[in-house]
């Protein structure tokens, strides 16, 4: 037995009070806001103002496209664009696997180069559209310091969000004992958390940056998910055919796994599905694959909760919200590939869920001398993906076929 001063070493694993997001988690795993849940596991930031942003940078491969019939004895190309290309690149020709060393970037559409700097010597015609890859670059001794090549930092913005959802009941309510179920004072307490996590859940979803005033005071809103991959990863949004096979599921997934956001963990992405999005899965992976019942059961059909691609793992999880307005909605006919390493909240600063309750016991604020008691949650955050091309929406799943 301790001995001494209690201290927060010695409190019981779980017995101090958690973070909103993580009592939602922890209270009701399978409830209505999964996405919000996992956020408590996941690293936050701190918005310091209601317009809250970070400085992204992208790798840049330098790569040029012909625009004009390339021929072997040519020593100067034409091309769409020679942005981000410098003389010493070394760049690899497409259709042959030429070698050849730009020399001089005349103008943003020529180039001039010295041809066969390798062991593949120059041949036949390079049409149009045919890509130069550069794969390193090459200087003479005592060569003159060659010009820098910048990546331009991008900043991007969000703004935050405030969430506010209230209880009350009568004084009469609270003091009335029910045979069933916690007292209305709690019961009512319950329902407004869920409420204000389900408002905040699908805001991360839904949500559209906006700002204006209401009521002669600032209203700003965030983005969410699905508009940040929109506009910065819009190629990552597909729109299924009347049927989707297994070919076409990989090809529409299979973008987000040309973004490696955590280097120290397999590629792995959190796949949110409505109802119908998983049967059409499902569906898919029965008519793709053979399978038998083995010895004596009484339980009979699949269950996948995983998809394996030659390049990741999905790990499938029905999102209750994909399917509140109805089983046959766009909802739930959608999925979203939410890569976890690169999402996140910031919270405003001394605003991540503050519950302001009145006329309780022990609450200091009184509401206009009203007979009843209540209190209201308050959350002001904002969405952050960091990575958007490392997600994915997928639209329309109808039915699922073979091929």
């Amino acid at each position: 037995m301790p001995v001494g001063v209690f201290n927060t070493s010695l409190l019981t694993t779980d017995l101090a009070k958690k973070s909103f997001s993580s009592m939602i988690t922890r209270l009701m795993p399978n409830g209505q806001a999964p996405l919000f849940g996992i956020t408590s596991m996941l690293k936050e930031e701190t918005a310091y103002q209601y317009e809250h942003g970070y400085f992204s940078k992208t790798m840049i491969f330098p790569s040029m496209t012909i625009n004009a019939n390339f021929l072997v004895g040519d020593t100067t190309g034409t091309v769409v664009d020679t942005t981000n290309i410098l003389p010493g690149m070394v760049m690899r020709l497409d259709t042959t696997g030429e070698n050849l060393l730009v020399l001089t970037v005349p103008s943003s559409t020529t180039f001039t180069c010295r041809r066969s700097v390798g062991t593949i010597a120059a041949s036949g015609t390079a049409p149009a559209t045919t890509k130069l890859w550069m794969v390193g670059n090459a200087y003479e001794e005592a060569s003159v310091r060659p010009s820098s090549l910048l990546i331009t930092a991008v900043r991007v913005t969000n703004f935050t969000q405030i969430f506010r959802n209230t209880w009350s009941v009568s004084g009469t309510t609270a003091a009335t004992t029910v045979i069933a179920g916690g007292t209305p004072d709690a019961e009512s307490k319950q329902d407004c958390a869920m409420f204000h996590a389900i408002d905040i859940e699908k805001a991360l979803l839904y949500a559209q940056k906006y700002q204006n005033t209401l009521n002669n005071q600032p209203l700003h809103l965030m983005d969410g998910l699905i508009n940040i991959v929109t506009a910065s990863a819009a190629g990552n949004i597909t729109t299924l055919g009347g049927t989707t096979n297994w070919t076409q599921l990989e090809a529409a997934l299979d973008p987000v796994f040309a973004q490696v956001t955590d280097p120290k963990n397999p590629n792995m992405r959190a796949l949110f599905v409505g109802g119908i999005a998983r049967r059409v899965i499902h569906a898919i992976a029965r008519l793709n694959s053979t399978y038998y019942i083995q010895g004596q059961t009484t339980e009979w059909g699949l269950q996948f909760d995983t998809i394996k691609t030659p390049r990741g793992t999905f790990n499938i999880i029905e999102h209750p919200l994909l399917n509140a307005y109805g089983a046959t909605t766009t909802w739930a006919k959608m999925a979203l590939a939410v890569d976890l390493a690169s999402f996140g909240l910031a919270y405003m600063q001394g605003r991540k869920t503050i519950n302001s309750e009145f006329n309780g016991q022990g609450a200091p604020a009184v509401d206009n001398g009203i007979d009843a008691v209540g209190g209201t949650l308050t959350t002001e955050l904002c969405c952050l993906v960091k990575n958007p091309a490392a997600n994915a929406q997928l639209l329309s799943f109808t039915a699922g076929a073979v091929g």
